[in-house]
């Protein structure tokens, strides 16, 4: 599916996730030439060819996708939450950045850590903003969660946690929401989260 411009400076696109056979969701913030979960879109990498690219995030350490392509061709780090490192021991190079911090100038690493300690939420200030979220929270037909077998021992504790984390996140200033597996909601989306938050009250 095509690369579109989700909000002003940041740029959506779908792709098949060549080992789970479902498509998976990817994002470009051009201001900072940050590259999020990437997996090469049907424009192929040529598509960045020209626009800046300086580093390869991960939402959470399960999304390397196609980070070792662009980290190659642009020669550009690949960053993951530092508490979830231990999935690249043998490979390949990642570094880690820590949750409060900035991995770019306009990315703000914020903790999810609800269905794993490195799931990350990602604060992008381009344009009214967009948080973007890993795995705790998807959005196919609406805000919900992955299946409970995916989500550990005791999910509706996940879920209670998680709902209660949307809630804190939703104080803080953007307009979009994004999710690496979702799709976006360009507009609205404090708002959507903050519903969401409230469902489970």
């Amino acid at each position: 599916m095509a690369i579109d411009e989700v909000i002003p400076g940041v740029h959506h696109w779908t792709q098949v996730h060549p080992n789970i056979q479902t498509r998976v969701h990817s994002h470009y913030a051009e201001g900072s030439g940050t590259v999020f979960d990437p997996l090469v879109p049907d424009e192929g990498i040529e598509w960045f060819d020209g626009r800046q690219v300086e580093r390869v995030v991960l939402s959470n350490r399960h999304h390397l996708r196609h980070a070792e392509q662009f980290a190659e061709r642009f020669g550009c780090p690949i960053l993951a939450a530092e508490v979830g490192l231990h999935q690249f021991e043998d490979g390949p190079e990642v570094a880690g950045f820590a949750y409060g911090g900035r991995v770019a100038d306009d990315v703000l690493a914020l903790e999810m850590g609800t269905i794993c300690p490195d799931d990350a939420a990602l604060l992008i200030e381009s344009g009214p903003g967009a948080l973007l979220i890993a795995d705790s929270i998807i959005n196919y037909d609406g805000l919900g969660f992955v299946p409970d077998s995916l989500i550990g021992d005791d999910p509706e504790t996940v879920k209670r946690k998680t709902r209660e984390r949307a809630a804190e996140l939703a104080e803080r200033d953007f307009d979009a929401l994004l999710f690496a597996h979702g799709e976006p909601v360009p507009d609205g989306g404090r708002a959507a989260l903050r519903e969401f938050a409230a469902a489970g009250a």
